[in-house]
């Protein structure tokens, strides 16, 4: 079929607005991944754009991070917040997400009403430290899982995720004797594998950026989490744990360095696992939005 003047100028214009949009999304990443192997006295006096390493590249920041004893600390305390709070999350939400997707379960009404009424009202922040601090989870770890163990919203994803699966399975489970408990873990779960993906990364990618309430409930830097050291680093700007040992110029010119190296380390993790979850992503997200 011939292609119209007008179709080929907006494919033009459609192909440049594209262009820009990635040019706009990546180029940051890009920025910092070139500043943290850039030379720290070319790096300070640089104010355009990056795009190829200025001065003599080197690792100089990296190895600064890998040493520093609190990028470390960090690393693990949030490491065990992910692999306790994930599998809690997602146990807890999908089992809030079965009852009240049971038809036959009286009460899922107002039940739904109450967890949908959280999403627009809450307590506040002082009741919930109060919660938090009467429950005697204050400098603990997890003081930031048990308090936001199930998110009103991705409850409700899972609930229109389970009843989208036929009911007749069910049936046919009952009729073979089969328990609440077996058609959740035999039939339920595995058949929800791609929502399940989508839950482990809104879960995930919550408490791996989360820094808000661990400022709020925990006082120790042996507890920070990581988030809360790439806080002091980027906006309180405390590289002391870092330029240590260093003459007050090198470490002036480390310091630029240590920043972007900083944000590479603690968004790594997260660039490495979402390709693995990706493929699952647009899946889940579309069987939860689709009747409910």
């Amino acid at each position: 079929m011939k292609e119209s003047i007008e179709y080929k100028v907006f494919q033009f214009f459609n192909y440049v607005f594209l262009a820009l949009l990635t040019f706009v999304t990546l180029y940051p990443m890009w920025h910092v991944l070139i500043g943290s192997i850039s030379d720290g006295q070319a790096l300070m006096t640089n104010r355009g754009l990056l795009f190829f390493p200025i001065g003599q590249a080197n690792l100089d920041a990296y190895r600064s991070v890998s040493t520093n004893p609190n990028i470390l600390i960090g690393y693990q305390n949030t490491l065990f917040i992910l692999i306790v709070g994930v599998p809690l999350q997602v146990i807890l939400t999908s089992l809030g997400a079965y009852v009240l997707s049971r038809k036959t379960f009286g009460l899922r009404n107002p039940f739904m009403f109450f967890v949908s009424f959280t999403m627009f009202f809450a307590g506040g922040m002082i009741p919930l430290y109060l919660v938090v601090r009467d429950l005697g989870l204050i400098n603990n770890l997890m003081s930031v899982v048990f308090p936001f163990a199930v998110s009103a919203y991705n409850l409700i994803i899972m609930r229109t995720s389970f009843l989208a699966i036929p009911v007749s399975l069910e049936e046919s489970a009952r009729m073979d004797g089969a328990s609440h408990f077996t058609i959740y873990s035999r039939i339920v779960m595995p058949l929800s594998k791609a929502v399940i993906a989508v839950m482990v990364l809104y879960y995930g990618v919550g408490i791996w950026n989360g820094w808000f309430w661990a400022s709020v409930f925990i006082r120790s830097r042996e507890v920070f989490p990581l988030q809360l050291i790439l806080r002091e680093i980027l906006i309180l700007n405390d590289l002391s744990t870092m330029t240590q040992g260093s003459a007050n110029d090198d470490a002036a010119f480390l310091s630029e360095g240590i920043r972007y190296a900083t944000i590479i380390v603690s968004t790594l993790p997260i660039l490495t696992v979402y390709p693995f979850l990706q493929k699952y992503f647009a899946k889940g997200v579309m069987i939860g939005a689709i009747k409910g």
